[in-house]
């Protein structure tokens, strides 16, 4: 991650999230949540509000910690099943945001993704952006 701008108080809150930089015009149907309902990420196509990008939350540490633990006992029951969320920990953030809604909403400009380019038109100060990696080296399903 890289800071390019500014970021200061208007960014906390008790649960704060950011919408993804690739999916903020998309209708919820068509956002990249998992949808087998083999999967305790699964969400249906006719719910969801937005995408949020699994890089960048936070809030309250009781509040953080109950989404934390949340994830993680949800990783580990698909896991004892033998299944992997489409986008691994960012479906599972997804499925918990759904029901545990931010109480701050942070705009793709706080979670840019440098191989979207400088910004999109609507997209008027990039302030943290995501570097590009090779993510087959980190990730054995890509």
């Amino acid at each position: 991650m890289r800071f390019h701008g500014r970021v200061g108080p208007e960014a906390l809150g008790k649960l704060v999230a950011a919408i993804h930089p690739w999916f903020y015009w998309y209708p919820r149907n068509q956002f990249p949540y998992e949808r087998r309902n083999i999967s305790t990420a699964y969400i249906p196509l006719d719910q969801g509000d937005f995408y949020y990008q699994a890089n960048i939350f936070g809030g309250a540490m009781e509040d953080v910690h109950r989404l934390t633990k949340t994830c993680r006992e949800h990783l580990e029951v698909d896991k004892s099943v033998g299944v992997e969320a489409l986008w691994q920990e960012e479906s599972h953030l997804n499925w918990y945001l759904l029901r545990n809604k931010p109480t701050k909403l942070l705009s793709p400009e706080y979670v840019w993704d440098d191989l979207r380019g400088p910004g999109a038109k609507e997209i008027q100060l990039v302030r943290f952006s995501s570097v590009i990696k090779n993510k087959a080296e980190i990730r054995e399903n890509i």
